[in-house]
């Protein structure tokens, strides 16, 4: 399944590159392309693992920047 989320507060192309490579590296995604002129995360992954997922990808991001957040 293929589902796009909304970002908030993604600073820079090099942040949302680090944070696609972390998020790709999440167990069970498929692809993730995080876009920072559109300020959007792509992820593809089985639907019954999405929240397990968005979860994972919530603590890849806070990491790479604190403030930027996946609004569900």
């Amino acid at each position: 399944m293929k589902k796009v989320f909304k970002l908030d507060e993604v600073d820079c192309a090099v942040c949302a590159q680090n944070m696609e490579n972390g998020i790709k590296k999440i167990d069970g995604v498929e692809s993730a392309v995080v876009s920072y002129v559109t300020q959007k995360l792509l992820i593809e992954c089985d639907e019954g693992e999405m929240d397990r997922i968005l979860d994972e990808a919530q603590k890849v991001i806070k990491k790479v920047d604190p403030r930027c957040r996946i609004v569900r």
